[in-house]
Parts: C-alpha cells; structure tokens; sequence
C-alpha cells in the first residue's frame, strides 16, 4: 500500500512535470505557428480594380493598363519582379507580345512554392446569349485569382515567410479557339501563357517543391473539388489544402469530392515543367460547363465575387504558407 502510495506520488510528480513541458511546448508551436489573417475587403478592392480597366484581353487598352498597374502594385511589395514577354500568335492568327507577371519572395531560399493565376479575360462572351462577339470584364474568371494573390503578396512584405515563393501570373490563358470558329482548328489554344513559362521559366534552372493555381475562385457559395489532373500529379498536395480548409471550417467550398478533369494551366505546369501542381477551380456540376454559371459570360462582374469566397481560399494558403 505504502508503495503503491509512492508510485502514485512519483506518477503524479512526473505527470505535472511533463504536462508543464507540453504546456511550454504548446505556447512554442502556437508561437511558431501564427499565422496573419486574409483581408478579404482588401482582396476585394484587388479584384475591383482590376475590373475598373475593363476586360483584359491581350494587348487590349485595359489590358494594358491593368499590366501597368499590377507591375507597379507588386513592387511595392518585393523588389523581385520580373516581366516575361514573349511573341505568340493566336487562333485567330493574331500576333500578340503577352506578358507574364512574376513578383518573387525570399529569392535565395532554395524551399520555394509557386502560386499561379491568370490576369488576362476572355475577350468573347462565347456563353452569353447576347454581345457574344464582346469582351467580358472576368471579375471572377481572372480577376478573383488576382485579387488573392495580390492579397497574398501585401501579407508576405508585412511577414516574412519562411519559405521561398513565387506568385506567377500567366497571360493569354482565355484566348482559347471557340467551338464554334471559322479558323482552322489550333492545337493548346488555350493557356499559352503558361505554356511558354512551363518551356521557359523565368529563371534557369527554376525549381518549386509544389504549385497551386487559383481559377475562379470568388463567386458565392463556390465549391472546389478534387478535380482530376491535380489528383493525379500531386494528391498529397491536394489532400494538404482540403484537410486544412476543413480544419479551418471550409467545409462549404472545399468539397471532397472528385471532378473531371480540366485543361488548364496546371496542366502545362505538370506536364512541361514537372512542378506537382493542384488547381483550385471552382467546379459546379449543376451546370451545362460544369463552371460558375456565369462562365464567359457579361454577368461574371462584380456581382459574381463575394468576400466569403475570397477568404476561404485566402486564410486557406496562408495556412499551409506559414505551416511550410
């Protein structure tokens, strides 16, 4: 009994003692572990302004202006900002100079996460059942990736990751061939932003441990799903982001389902470059697209972008950021 008495009290002792070492521990990974919160009125404003240019499409005057704008924006946040322009010629048998727009973080780390959007807009409404032949203004097809990205960058000069990142914004993703052209029919029409990136980084030799693509990610009530280029090529990455967007009560947008595969700019990532690349795509099997129902349409303004959807995918990524 006596023993059984000494036991207990050397158990308990131990057992306080390793309790104010796990509280200690805790105050420590809380601390290491803090994490900034996402301004989705900020994000907003991002994607507001760029819809205050116009539609976007390349080499038109709001694409230019808004080109202008976004190189300006980012070098108030890194000093590494690099414009890649190329010389492409489009279905249409246009000739274009379309720019990428990369703003780096932490340049010398070797540890890096790319982050890709596209910040061109469709330059026809090929989904509308009026003005088809007209520019629509992408305030969610274009604009919503932007804006979060943007959002992003404004965070990492106000706290410093500690890893090394890249926010790439491809051009020229949305003047893809129609299905219903007169041209002859153009092979990869689409995305040809990132296909030159994915042939020609921006800097030799480039390497990323992972990338995420954000694409229509602000509408209202949007759903993102496992969709299926991005399972296949990089399924950890996947199951990283939609386990922390559930943990941070997500649950609403990043859906754990499957999704049919969908060619875009991820895909030249992964298959050109070799950068394991997931795409957070809103994915609505409602629809005729399976996209937003306002997808190519003039109805995709600012209506079609809700705050609440800005910030799910936002503190989402500042989250896995900051946990790297």
């Amino acid at each position: 009994m006596f023993r059984y008495g000494i036991l207990i009290i050397a158990y308990t002792l131990l057992f306080a003692c390793y309790n104010k070492s796990e509280t200690k521990t805790k105050k420590v990974e809380k601390a290491k572990y803090e994490v900034p919160k996402f301004n989705a009125d900020s994000a907003y404003y991002f994607v507001e302004k760029q819809v205050s240019f116009g539609p976007r499409f390349i080499s038109s005057k709001g694409w230019e202006k808004c080109a202008i704008w976004l190189e300006k924006k980012l070098k108030t946040y890194t000093n590494d900002v690099i414009i890649q322009e190329a010389s492409i010629t489009t279905y249409d048998r246009k000739n274009h100079t379309l720019k990428n727009i990369i703003a780096s973080f932490n340049p010398q780390s070797n540890n890096r996460i790319a982050l890709f959007a596209h910040w061109d807009t469709r330059h026809i409404a090929d989904y509308d059942t009026i003005n088809k032949e007209s520019p629509i203004l992408g305030a969610n097809d274009g604009g919503s990736g932007v804006g979060v990205l943007l959002e992003l960058a404004r965070i990492f000069k106000n706290k410093k990751p500690k890893i090394g990142l890249d926010i790439i914004l491809f051009d020229a993703e949305d003047y893809g061939q129609p299905e219903n052209s007169r041209f002859p029919v153009m092979k990869d029409s689409w995305c040809l932003g990132s296909q030159y990136w994915s042939k020609n980084p921006h800097k030799s030799n480039y390497f990323a441990r992972y990338g995420i693509l954000l694409d229509m990610v602000g509408s209202k009530n949007a759903t993102f799903r496992h969709e299926e280029i991005s399972n296949y090529f990089a399924p950890n990455i996947l199951q990283k982001v939609w386990n922390k967007a559930i943990q941070l009560g997500y649950a609403n947008y990043f859906v754990f389902e499957g999704a049919k595969q969908i060619i875009d700019d991820h895909y030249y990532i992964n298959t050109i470059a070799g950068i394991p690349t997931i795409d957070i795509i809103e994915y609505d099997p409602t629809t005729a697209t399976n996209f937003n129902k306002h997808w190519h349409t003039h109805k995709d303004d600012m209506d079609n972008v809700d705050k609440k959807t800005l910030e799910a995918v936002g503190q989402t990524l500042l989250e896995i950021i900051y946990n790297e």
